[in-house]
Parts: structure tokens; C-alpha cells; sequence
């Protein structure tokens, strides 16, 4: 398959997604060495989990058969501009290349936005909206330690 064909399959899910189950209009594809290992479309609405975003579920499935969190060598396909957290999540795993087709400009225009994420992202803590403080640990334990000693990787 050629990359413009990944892209209509991702559009496609998104589109059968909102047409068939009325969920979100997103879906993702996830290719390594030019085959589909991983799709996902958003369930946000039918598992009432904001982390099911399309790229999300791509990622468990791929990162499932793949049996590693890391996506080495893959390519997303997005229906859409990835949200902040999907980018970010993206990133934990290493893919190569992220493809998208619809712009947070054409998100927004149906109501669906995530800019005001990446504009309180792009502030420090403590002039974030969402309090942010940290806390003194007051325990012994310190699960840091713990995996530092157990697991020298």
C-alpha cells in the first residue's frame, strides 16, 4: 500500500466510526514496513475514557502485537491533527513519522478544539489554569530507588 492509502483508511475509520457508531470523528492507522499492524478509531464516548482517543488505542494495539512500548521504525496516520496528549504518547514510543489530514483549524470549526491544551502546556506550572504543585514525599519508600536498584537497564 502507498502512504496516501493509509491515510483514506484512517479517514475511513474515522468516518465509519461517526456513521455506524456515533463516535468521535477520528481514526488512526499504524504501519511498519508498509503493512497496517495497528488501527484505532476514538471510543471516548462509548467507553466514557478520555484516553481513548484514535492514536491511543492504535498505539496499544501495535505496542500489544508488537509486545514492546516501543513503535521503532512506524508511521502514524491520523485522521485528524494528533491532540496533545496523543503527540505526546507518539513520542514515548519512538515512531518515525506521524502523518495527518484534518488541522486542529477544522477540529475546532466542529466544536472539538484542543488548542487551549497545548497553550496551557506551553506555560510553566505555576501559570497554569489546572493547579500543579509538588509535594514532599513522606514515606521510606521511594519506588525511584527501587527501580534504579532492580532494574539496571
Amino acid at each position: 500500500m502507498k502512504p496516501n492509502e493509509f491515510m483514506r483508511q484512517a479517514i475511513e475509520l474515522a468516518y465509519n466510526n461517526t456513521k455506524q457508531h456515533g463516535g468521535k470523528p477520528f481514526g488512526a492507522v499504524i504501519v511498519k514496513d508498509g503493512e497496517i499492524i495497528a488501527t484505532g478509531v476514538n471510543d471516548v464516548l462509548a467507553t466514557h475514557d478520555v484516553t481513548a482517543h484514535a492514536e491511543i488505542q492504535a498505539i496499544r494495539e501495535a505496542c500489544n502485537k508488537l509486545q514492546s512500548p516501543q513503535l521503532t521504525g512506524c508511521e502514524v496516520y491520523a485522521s485528524g491533527q494528533p491532540c496533545p496528549m496523543c503527540l505526546a504518547a507518539i513520542h514515548w514510543t519512538g515512531a518515525k513519522a506521524v502523518y495527518y489530514a484534518y488541522t486542529e483549524e477544522d477540529a475546532a470549526a466542529i466544536g472539538m478544539s484542543t488548542k487551549h491544551v497545548y497553550q496551557q502546556l506551553s506555560l510553566p506550572l505555576e501559570r497554569q489554569a489546572l493547579p500543579i504543585q509538588r509535594m514532599e514525599p513522606d514515606t521510606a519508600q521511594n519506588p525511584m530507588e527501587l527501580w534504579k536498584q532492580t532494574n539496571r537497564r
